[in-house]
């Protein structure tokens, strides 16, 4: 009976000493408030509203189903059932992308105090351009899809390359948030390319303009800075970096909004691990930069540019 009485007691020692500590928390939060506006630090406590990294995250896995309609649906699509099942998806990506880009507007309008530009009619025009130009993006990707199966003798069909390859998934990403950058949504098409990015480790600006036929193999550690300019039928490998030459904290506002990253011309294949940096580099049309191979300068058309073979030992031990 007295074992019984002691652990009672214990447990309302311990009851009463997690109330305690908990009653704390108060007092903390107001301490972890009042330090917002402090020393600089970094908040969004405010009137003005916030895209929602979430819903853009959805939006992505709401629009990737309807450019590859059939694939990620998750039930079987057909003549009689694909008309109504799209009109829903696609009536739903209208309602969700013209929210979020309202959002992104009007946190753009009340944070930097600029002038009212009918955020929410905007908004809503927008979002309806963005899908009309769906048949476009698709006509795209299908030239993507089929550079990759041209591209990868290690791909056995289309089905493949689209439900598997991270590259595409990254290019259509990418795609889509170029058309939102290019029509002016802002802060949407940069979570976009990030979320992308962090799935699958290839990193690829907005504002990058790219042409048809693309395709990136394997595609780990693959960097494409804000104002490269890529031509048609491009092939890139795993660890390509095509950036900027470092700058000086003085040097980035002045370049911010300049070229600073190269342009890759048609036809042209980087092996992987190369760097091609600048913005006045030029890599003309038909050429192959070879793996590794570091660059700051221009390489005419029809060029092979290789680093010398290095020497291989082999000792016995």
């Amino acid at each position: 009976m007295g074992g019984d009485q002691n652990s009672k007691d214990r447990c309302r020692e311990e009851i009463t000493i997690t109330h305690d500590l908990r009653a704390r928390i108060p007092s903390l939060v107001d301490r972890v408030v009042s330090q917002y506006d402090k020393d600089g630090r970094f908040h969004h406590v405010g009137p003005e509203p916030i895209p929602s990294r979430r819903a853009i995250i959805d939006i992505i896995y709401k629009t990737v189903p309807i450019l590859f309609p059939g694939f990620f649906s998750g039930k079987r699509l057909d003549d009689v059932n694909a008309r109504y099942y799209l009109g829903e998806e696609i009536t739903e990506l209208f309602e969700m992308l013209a929210t979020q880009i309202q959002h992104a507007i009007r946190h753009d309008c009340i944070r930097f105090n600029r002038p009212c530009v009918r955020c929410e009619e905007r908004s809503l025009e927008i979002a309806l351009r963005f899908i009309e130009e769906i048949p476009r993006l698709q006509a795209t990707l299908s030239k993507d899809v089929r550079a990759a199966f041209e591209g990868d003798p290690a791909s056995r069909h289309f089905d493949e390359i689209i439900f598997c390859y991270p590259g595409l998934f990254a290019v259509a990403v990418y795609r889509v948030a170029h058309w939102l950058h290019v029509n002016e949504v802002p802060l949407i098409p940069r979570i976009m390319t990030e979320y992308a990015h962090s799935r699958t480790g290839i990193d690829i600006h907005p504002g990058v303009v790219i042409g048809e036929s693309f395709f990136i193999d394997h595609g780990t550690g693959v960097v494409i800075g804000e104002t490269t300019i890529i031509g048609d039928r491009v092939r890139l490998y795993q660890g390509v970096t095509l950036g900027a030459l470092s700058l000086s904290k003085d040097e980035c506002p002045v370049l911010r909004d300049k070229k600073r990253h190269p342009t890759i011309e048609d036809d042209v294949i980087v092996y992987a691990n190369a760097t091609i940096l600048g913005g006045k580099t030029v890599i003309g049309a038909r050429s192959t930069i070879g793996g590794n191979v570091w660059l700051t300068e221009s390489v005419p058309p029809d060029t092979s540019v290789f680093l010398k073979k290095p020497e291989l030992v082999m000792k016995n031990k």
